[in-house]
């Protein structure tokens, strides 16, 4: 199973995120399939590969809670055919 979720990046007390898909058994530095955005919480800045997300959800992966939330900002899944609204 796949999943959309954060990889921690930065230096101490400093720290930035890629949103990546990756596979639910690797660990949170673990080798990524595919790189799909990019957060900074400090800067509260976002880059998204729309298409990207777009397809890893209608392939059924599942972002955890924190992704879900910056992708719901984002509005992302409004983006997603009817028939898989099951994130609003």
């Amino acid at each position: 199973m796949v999943k959309l979720r954060l990889k921690r990046y930065g230096r101490k007390q400093r720290a930035v995120y890629r949103i990546v898909a990756i596979d639910v058994r690797s660990r949170r530095e673990g080798k990524d399939l595919r790189k799909v955005g990019f957060y900074d919480p400090l800067k509260n800045q976002t880059y998204l590969n729309v298409p990207a997300i777009l397809y890893f959800l209608e392939k059924g992966a599942q972002p955890t809670g924190t992704v879900q939330d910056i992708l719901k900002k984002a509005e992302v899944f409004k983006e997603l055919r009817p028939n898989q609204t099951k994130f609003n």
